[in-house]
């Protein structure tokens, strides 16, 4: 066993790493420009209404922006309220066996905004939190899926304290303090997909990693072997035990992760483990130009932990049905999309599509991915037509939008129109985003 918790401290404090790459740099900033662009486009629905709610109730004064706009509150509540807002419709980007960006991103902006940190010192911030996360996710052998843990919720809040602990500045042995109140504060459960709360996690995640640095601050004690503790974070977390807890941390040592790992954009908004099956029912659907009544059955071959995740069979509302691959698979078939048009409570009631989930089966591939072991190493996707014709997608790798087949620059341009219509200034916030390394402040940040 080795100190991890102390390493990680260490690296937060006095980040060893040489100049960011323009590669680097460009993921991240892709991190913001995603994350902003799904918050703006989650920001009325019911979950995050209920957290504004909440939080005019509470009336919590701060310097932080609560979704770009006006309305200022504490580093800690704007955090979860954006947080929450770019994971509700599950239209976030992927890395790490989760959703980075969604909880690292809104909690360097509102730490950012109050500590009043530049647009590098955001951007820095983010890879702290980032390489912290990727350091802990590569120790585990098996998906946390399979024991119920959401790694966007339970890694998540240690990348946030690390993001966290960054822009607060905080020495060696305070950072390393508040990464072990973090994994005490760290939860999400599986259980909870197709539900607000699920969105709900990532706002824990990244107000619960601000709360543990503030704690620190304030003289808060913790144990400073929290993370690799034989009865620690990644012990209590690991599936079946397997998890690494011998070798030293790789951060600060020359590389970085997320110029290997990068991020994938999504194309669609829904979990990500239907994305390959969408893809290959989309391709054999415009293939063929099949219409609904030309299929008899589909089958779709996924990994374990996807099936787990995808756990809504029968789905009756937009929210339930980014979990349900039997929807992606009829959505793709009905309306040749599975777009936000599509996840909305009329179209999944609709006759067409409840016919066509009830002729979709699944099953379970064994084996993981090398490079996302939360996935089989391929999905599948066979569809009987009423002929007799059986139509085979073949073994398909990667989604659109995997970091290893990145979306278009016009697939990306649309996203972002697509998530933002309305919003007033959204091509001057696309610039002051892709040019954040230059911006001395904030300030400017700002939708409506």
């Amino acid at each position: 066993m080795v100190d991890l918790t102390k390493q990680y401290g260490q690296f937060i404090a006095q980040p060893q790493w040489s100049a960011r790459s323009t590669k680097e740099l460009d993921i991240v900033k892709s991190g913001f420009i995603d994350t902003i662009a799904t918050m703006i486009a989650g920001r009325n629905e019911p979950v995050v209404k209920i957290l504004l709610a909440q939080h005019d109730r509470a009336a919590s004064k701060g310097l932080s922006s609560i979704l770009l706009g006006e309305q200022k509150a504490s580093a800690v509540d704007a955090a979860r309220i954006n947080a929450t807002a770019g994971h509700a419709l599950d239209f976030d980007d992927v890395a790490l066996g989760g959703h980075p960006s969604t909880v690292l991103v809104p909690t360097a902006l509102a730490l950012g905004e109050e500590v009043g940190a530049s647009g590098q010192q955001v951007l820095d911030a983010y890879l702290v939190g980032y390489e912290v996360w990727a350091d802990l996710f590569v120790r585990e052998k098996d998906p946390y899926h399979l024991k119920g843990w959401h790694p966007t919720a339970v890694l998540g809040t240690i990348g946030a304290a690390a993001c966290a602990a960054f822009l607060r500045k905080l020495q060696p042995v305070q950072a390393q303090t508040a990464l072990a109140i973090a994994a005490s504060l760290a939860s999400g459960l599986v259980a909870n997909f197709g539900t607000m709360t699920k969105p709900f996690h990532a706002g824990e995640a990244a107000a619960n990693g601000i709360r543990a640095v503030d704690l620190a601050l304030a003289g808060m004690t913790a144990s400073d072997d929290a993370l690799e503790h034989h009865a620690g974070f990644l012990a209590a977390l690991s599936p079946l035990g397997r998890v690494d807890i011998s070798d030293s941390s790789h951060i600060g040592h020359g590389r970085l992760r997320i110029g290997e790992n990068g991020l994938s954009i999504k194309k669609y908004p829904a979990c990500y483990a239907v994305h390959r099956v969408a893809d290959g029912v989309l391709d054999l659907v415009n293939k063929e130009d099949l219409q609904p009544s030309d299929i008899v059955h589909v089958e779709a071959e996924i990994g374990e932990a996807q099936a787990s995740m995808l756990r809504n069979h029968e789905p009756k509302t937009g929210l339930e049905a980014k979990f349900s691959l039997e929807f992606a698979v009829a959505s793709a078939v009905v309306r040749r999309k599975l777009g936000l048009g599509e996840l909305v409570d009329d179209f999944v009631n609709t006759k067409e599509v409840q016919s066509v989930m009830k002729r979709i089966a699944i099953t379970k591939r064994q084996g993981s991915c090398p490079i996302e072991p939360v996935f089989s190493e391929h999905d599948r996707v066979k569809i009987t037509l009423s002929n007799g014709r059986v139509l085979d997608s073949g073994d398909i790798r990667f989604a659109r939008g995997n970091a290893l087949l990145p979306l278009s620059k016009a697939d990306l341009d649309a996203k972002f129109r697509d998530c933002t219509e309305g919003v007033e200034g959204r091509d001057q916030l696309l610039h002051l985003l892709t040019s954040m390394e230059q911006q001395n402040s904030l300030n400017d940040l700002k939708v409506y």
